[in-house]
C-alpha cells in the first residue's frame, strides 16, 4: 500500500526537464508559431496565384495579358521576388529616409504585386505585426487571429421593405455561423458594418455577401486588419434595423440626394498629393471629439483644415448653410474625410445638391468636391508612417483609438508623442477616451478624463461637478442640457425653412401640416396604424382627420397611473393604401410636433376596433 507507484522519480525528472526546456525554448516555440501563421498565409497566397494563373491560361483571346506569360514565371522567381520585396519592406519601416520616401517606396512596391486576383484587390488588408520587431512579435499574444473588417455600401435605388428584411434576417444568420461579433447597421439604403472574426471567417464573409447580392456588393471595399490580439475582438454580433446607415437627421420631406450626386473619390496617394495644393480646403466630416485627438495636418503652404466644430452628424447640414461656412469655402476645391468613408459619401452628395440646386452656393464658385476613399483607415494602410497625420485615429472599435501602423508597432515611439489634447478637469495632456464612461453632463459627448482625475473621482478626493464639461460646452459658453436642444431646435427649423423655400412661420396652434411624403411599402396589407408625439393639449379628432386623411376609428392611449392622454393613439384606416400614404407621413409637423407613424397589425386576439373608439367617419 505504501509502494510508490512505478515511475515517480521518472516523472520527476522529466518535470525538471521539460521545465528547462521550456524556460530555454521559449523563444524557439514563439518563433514556430509566427512560422506558422507566416506558412498559412504563404499558403493561401499560393493558391490564390496558382488559380489566377489557370484564368490567365484560359484566356487566350484577350491581348492584356498572354498565356505565356504566365507559362514563363517560375517558381523559383516568385521566391526571390517575395525575399526581395521583404528586404526592401524593412529597408522602408528601419532607415532614417523621410517619410515621403518611405511612402513612394511603399506604393512602388504595391504596384509590384501584379498576382492578385480582381477579388483580393477589393479587400485592402494589413498585419498588426507588420512593422513590429521581431523580439515584439515573440511576446505578442500566441493567439493573435483576430481580423477586424470595416466596410459600408450603399444601395441604390433602395430594397423594398420585403427585401430589406430579407438582409437583415441572412446577415444576422450568417455572421452568428461564421462566429463574427461586432455591430451591423443595415438600411433599405445598405450596409454599414465593424465586425472582428478569425482570419478564414473574415474572407468567408466577404465572399459570401458578395454572393448573397452581386448586385450591389461585388464591388464593395473591405478594409481588414489582420492578427489583432485576443482582447481586441467583439463576444456577441448586433445586428441593427435603421433608417440611416449615418444618422445625418434627414427626415422624408428632405430626402437625401442621391450618391451618384457624391464628390469624387480619392484613393490615398491622390489624396495626399491633393492636400499640398493651394485654393484648397480639408472638411473633417467627423465628430469634433474625434478631431480632437487626432486630425490631418496638410504641409505649410497647402491645403487648410477646416474643424465644423459638430457634436453630431446631424449638425453638418445646418453647419453648411452658415454664412462663415460659404465663406470658407468660396472659390477653394473641397476635400472631405471621416474615419472609413461612409459620413463622407452622403455629405459630399449634399454639398454638390446644394451646388447644383441653390443659387447662393453656386456663386461660391467651389472648383471640385473630393472625398478620401476608405478613410483614414486606409491612408494608414498606404502611409504607415502617418504621412500628413498628427495624433491618434478615432474608431469605433475596440481599439478605442491608434497611431498609423509604424508608430503604434514602436511603443517607445508613440509613448514619447505629446498628445494634441488636454484633460478636461486638470488640463494636463491627454487623449485617450478608453477605460472612461464620463460624458459631458450638456452635449453628452464622449469627456477626455485623464487616469489620475478619473481615480480621484472613483476615491472620492476630487469629484468631478458638473462645471467640467468638453470643450465646446466651454468656448460656446453652454452650462445646461436646455441651451444644447433649444439651439439644435432652433438651427433644425431654419435649416427646414430653407430647405421648403418658405419663411419661417410661428408655431400655432393651428399650424397646418407639412407637405406629405410618398406611400410606403405595405405587403401586408396592414390598415392599422400607431401613431405618437402627438400634442396632449391641442390634439382632437378633427386635427387627426387633417394630418392623416382616411382615418375612420382612432383610440386614444391613456396612461395608466394618471389616466390622462400620453400623446398616442391607434387609428384604424379605410384601405392599406391610405395606410401606407399615413406611415410615409411620418416626421410630419402636427400641431408644431414632428409626429412618428408606424404600422401595427392587429394581432387578432382582441376585437378591432373596440367598442371604445371613436368612429370618425
Amino acid at each position: 500500500r505504501n509502494q510508490k507507484p512505478m515511475g515517480v522519480k521518472k516523472t520527476k525528472k522529466k518535470c525538471k526537464k521539460s521545465r528547462k526546456a521550456e524556460k530555454e525554448g521559449k523563444a524557439s516555440a514563439m518563433a514556430k508559431s509566427r512560422e506558422k501563421n507566416e506558412g498559412e498565409l504563404i499558403a493561401m497566397k499560393k493558391k490564390r496565384k496558382s488559380s489566377h494563373n489557370e484564368n490567365c491560361q484560359e484566356s487566350t483571346s484577350s491581348n492584356i495579358l498572354p498565356p505565356s506569360a504566365c507559362e514563363n514565371s517560375s517558381e523559383g522567381d516568385d521566391k526571390k521576388k517575395k525575399k526581395k520585396r521583404k528586404k526592401e519592406k524593412k529597408k522602408c519601416s528601419t532607415s532614417g529616409d523621410d517619410e515621403e520616401e518611405r511612402a513612394k517606396r511603399s506604393r512602388k512596391l504595391d504596384k509590384n504585386v501584379d498576382n492578385q486576383s480582381d477579388e483580393d484587390r477589393k479587400i485592402v488588408a494589413s498585419s498588426a505585426f507588420d512593422f513590429r520587431s521581431v523580439d515584439k512579435k515573440d511576446d505578442a499574444d500566441d493567439g493573435a487571429n483576430v481580423s477586424l473588417i470595416l466596410f459600408y455600401q450603399y444601395v441604390e435605388p433602395p430594397w423594398s421593405v420585403a427585401n430589406h428584411r430579407k438582409a437583415l434576417t441572412w446577415a444576422e444568420q450568417t455572421g452568428k455561423r461564421l462566429g463574427l461579433g461586432g455591430r451591423m447597421r443595415i438600411a433599405r439604403e445598405g450596409f454599414n458594418c465593424t465586425l472582428t472574426g478569425t482570419y478564414d471567417a473574415a474572407r468567408s464573409w466577404c465572399n459570401e455577401l458578395r454572393a448573397f447580392c452581386p448586385e450591389f456588393f461585388t464591388d464593395t471595399e473591405f478594409k481588414i486588419t489582420d492578427f489583432l490580439p485576443k482582447k481586441q475582438m467583439f463576444s456577441k454580433l448586433h445586428c441593427f434595423s435603421v433608417d440611416e446607415l449615418v444618422n445625418y437627421g434627414f427626415n422624408k420631406n428632405n430626402i437625401p440626394p442621391p450618391l451618384s450626386e457624391a464628390g469624387s473619390h480619392l484613393e490615398p496617394e491622390e489624396y495626399h498629393e491633393k492636400m499640398r495644393e493651394q485654393d484648397t480646403v480639408i472638411i473633417d466630416v467627423r465628430n469634433h471629439y474625434e478631431a480632437a485627438i487626432g486630425h490631418f495636418q496638410p504641409p505649410e503652404g497647402g491645403a487648410k483644415l477646416i474643424d465644423p466644430m459638430m457634436r453630431k452628424s446631424t449638425e453638418f447640414p445646418c453647419w453648411l448653410d452658415k454664412p462663415e461656412t460659404k465663406e470658407q469655402l468660396k472659390g477653394k476645391q473641397v476635400l472631405m474625410y471621416c474615419t472609413g468613408g461612409v459620413r463622407c459619401e452622403r455629405a459630399s452628395a449634399l454639398l454638390r445638391h446644394k451646388i447644383a440646386t441653390e443659387d447662393d452656393m453656386s456663386e461660391l464658385g467651389i472648383k471640385g468636391v473630393y472625398q478620401l476613399q476608405g478613410g483614414i483607415d486606409k491612408y494608414f494602410k498606404n502611409f504607415p508612417s502617418g504621412g500628413y497625420w498628427n495624433g491618434k485615429n478615432y474608431v469605433f472599435d475596440k481599439r478605442f483609438s491608434h497611431y498609423p501602423q509604424m508608430i503604434e508597432a514602436s511603443n517607445s515611439n508613440h509613448k514619447k508623442q505629446q498628445p494634441l489634447s488636454r484633460c478636461e478637469a486638470c488640463a494636463q495632456p491627454w487623449d485617450q477616451y478608453r477605460g472612461n464612461k464620463r460624458r459631458c453632463p450638456t452635449c453628452g459627448v464622449p469627456s477626455l478624463i485623464c487616469r489620475d482625475c478619473f481615480l480621484a473621482d472613483e476615491a472620492g478626493t476630487k469629484k468631478l461637478h458638473n462645471s467640467i464639461r468638453c470643450e465646446l460646452c466651454v468656448e460656446e459658453n453652454i452650462t445646461s442640457k436646455v441651451q444644447i436642444k433649444e439651439r439644435e431646435k432652433q438651427e433644425l427649423k431654419e435649416y427646414e425653412r430653407k430647405a421648403n423655400g418658405k419663411k419661417c412661420k410661428p408655431e400655432v396652434a393651428n399650424s397646418d401640416c407639412q407637405e406629405r411624403n410618398v406611400a410606403v411599402e405595405n405587403p401586408e396589407n396592414i390598415t392599422r396604424i400607431y401613431v405618437s408625439n402627438l400634442c396632449k393639449i391641442q390634439m382632437n379628432e378633427e386635427e387627426l382627420i387633417k394630418a392623416l386623411p382616411g382615418a375612420t376609428h382612432v383610440l386614444w392611449l391613456k396612461d395608466r397611473h394618471t389616466g390622462q392622454f400620453n400623446g398616442s393613439c391607434l387609428v384604424e384606416m379605410a384601405s392599406s393604401d391610405t395606410a401606407s400614404a399615413a406611415v410615409g407621413s411620418n416626421g410630419m409637423l402636427v400641431l408644431g410636433r414632428p409626429i412618428r407613424v408606424k404600422f401595427q397589425k392587429a394581432d387578432g386576439k382582441d376585437v378591432w376596433p373596440p367598442p371604445s373608439a371613436i368612429k370618425l367617419v
